[in-house]
């Protein structure tokens, strides 16, 4: 079981230049837009409003940095995580698309302390073309990538592992490298910290 003593906002930032200094072990949180990434990030941080929940797609866009005091494995780890953008949504211009591009892709190449990436994709939609564009780019990152499969409480227990499975095929990954995740009922939470903390 995983505790969390501290989390708190520290920082937006659009370029490297306003990136926390420190070196801490980071994960990144990457998905469509609306795809339950904010609820996520709330749900291993134990907090109900660390990262603002909207149901307006595209709302973030900056990466945001949270500062995590996380007990596990008998030790205190201090942890950063970095919510980026959602992608897939249309409404905006082609310009500040690019610029997402961008900001996004310098972030996920050169970010030192970058251990690992978490690809959050809907259990129930299952793995979109922009889900598959996303995990093929992170394979160039050199951090580890973890897929998420999200809101696994609207399927029933039997559909969740075919559910997986399905996401796994379509993003050419492991079927055991696609995690199960509920922010409803905290369905995935321990797992994913543990494969988290595997990358420190």
């Amino acid at each position: 079981m995983s505790k969390i003593f501290r989390a708190e906002f520290l920082t937006t930032a659009t370029k490297p230049s306003q990136y926390p200094p420190e070196q801490k072990p980071e994960f990144a949180f990457v998905g469509r837009s609306n795809v339950g990434k904010s609820s996520m990030i709330n749900t291993l941080a134990q907090r109900t409003k660390l990262v603002r929940v909207s149901n307006t797609p595209g709302r973030t866009r900056t990466l945001n940095f949270f500062e995590i005091d996380l007990e596990a494995r008998g030790r205190l780890n201090r942890l950063r995580l970095c919510d980026l953008p959602g992608y897939g949504f249309a409404k905006v211009s082609k310009t500040e698309r690019e610029q997402w591009r961008e900001m996004i892709g310098t972030y996920l190449m050169k970010r030192e302390q970058l251990r690992a990436v978490v690809s959050i994709v809907d259990a129930e939609i299952g793995a979109t073309d922009d889900d598959v564009t996303m995990v093929n780019f992170l394979m160039d990152s050199p951090a580890k990538i973890l897929v998420v499969g999200t809101k696994l409480d609207r399927l029933g227990k039997a559909k969740r592992k075919p559910a997986l499975h399905q996401i796994a095929q379509r993003l050419e990954v492991p079927k055991d490298a696609v995690v199960g995740f509920s922010s409803e009922d905290g369905t995935g939470r321990d797992e994913v910290w543990g494969r988290l903390l595997d990358t420190v």
